[in-house]
């Protein structure tokens, strides 16, 4: 089969591999039917995630067909339709008996396109395949049910719920990427008051108004401080979500919060940031960090399902599988482009 392999930072191959087959009695085979490439993958080609080693299958993200299940497999068949999530889950270690299954300590958690092959793929082979694929519902495509893998339970989960988002709340968003789209998207589920989009590229800000932000700001043409100061009396706002992955971002994130404040980090980050404690011991800030848990995934495909959210507008451009050079060409000059999600099919 053909896959996309990594061979160190800034290295990256549409290649022969061997095929996938079952190793363990709880493994399915899926073939990949649409796959998407994620911000955390050019974080991984940055030399961000040493654990990614040459030789790497990359992805972990995809709906497809499965092909074989191994013996011990009870919830999935043959011929099923199904999400491929980002963190696999054992189901019985300590952590995913809390329905933290991002920390899974029995072989699961962020596995997929890290610490095993990955699903930018013909094939993936997938561990724990009753707790880690979700089926499909009818009528859903895969435009809308590829976010589902990543991007919109991690804006939920370490975003929203972390930020602990509530009605009337001020939440200024830092970046209008994928993820920041997400978190834009789920933080109307709790109405806030004021949701504030903040980023760089006018495309992205435009997109942020559309998926539900009702301000929008460029920092290099306005503060954003001050612009959250004229719709808090001063204040601050009451929940500031990173959604980038750089220093600056996430020390911006800090300044913009009212004292009792949380700011909830989603981004995934290479290089130390400075903390300010200084200026910050005093007013009683939560700090959040976190991979996701895909604990919400079950709800959102619900919510989907039910149309009441509809990300499938994220998905901006369209390639074959065989065209993933290009598609990374896309997806990495997002700025340029206008890239938000790209979603490769296996399909014409």
């Amino acid at each position: 089969m053909k896959a996309l392999v990594y061979h160190g930072p800034g290295q990256r191959s549409w290649e022969d591999v061997e095929n996938p087959g079952v190793i363990d009695p709880t493994d399915a085979v899926v073939r990949v039917d649409a796959v998407t490439i994620c911000g955390t993958d050019l974080h991984i080609l940055h030399g961000d995630v040493p654990a990614v080693t040459d030789g790497r299958i990359l992805g972990h993200e995809a709906v497809g067909t499965v092909t074989e299940v191994g013996a011990g497999v009870r919830r999935v068949a043959v011929g099923d339709r199904v999400l491929v999530s980002c963190v696999s889950s054992c189901g019985s270690c300590r952590y995913c008996r809390e329905s933290s299954y991002g920390q899974c300590i029995g072989g699961g958690g962020w596995i997929l396109g890290h610490l095993i092959d990955g699903t930018q793929a013909e094939y993936v082979r997938v561990p724990f395949a009753d707790n880690s694929l979700y089926p499909v519902p009818e009528g859903v495509s895969d435009d809308q049910m590829i976010v589902l893998a990543d991007i919109l339970p991690t804006a939920y989960e370490v975003g929203v719920l972390n930020g602990r988002v509530r009605p009337a709340d001020v939440v200024a968003i830092v970046g209008a990427g994928p993820v920041g789209l997400a978190a834009i998207m789920t933080t109307q589920l709790f109405s806030p008051s004021h949701i504030v989009a903040i980023d760089l590229a006018d495309a992205r800000l435009e997109a942020a108004g559309s998926f539900g932000a009702d301000v929008v700001v460029n920092p290099a043409r306005e503060d954003p401080r001050a612009v959250i100061e004229g719709l808090t009396a001063g204040l601050g706002a009451d929940v500031a979500m990173e959604a980038v992955g750089l220093p600056q971002t996430f020390e911006q994130a800090v300044t913009l919060v009212r004292p009792g404040g949380h700011i909830a980090n989603i981004g995934v980050h290479g290089a130390p940031a400075t903390l300010h404690l200084e200026d910050i011991w005093i007013k009683n800030l939560t700090i959040t960090t976190g991979l996701v848990d895909t604990f919400s995934t079950h709800t959102l495909i619900d919510l989907v399902a039910s149309q009441k959210l509809d990300a499938a507008a994220m998905v901006t451009h369209r390639f074959h599988l065989n065209e993933f050079e290009l598609a990374y060409d896309v997806f990495g000059r997002a700025g340029e482009t206008g890239a938000l999600k790209v979603l490769l099919t296996a399909s014409d």
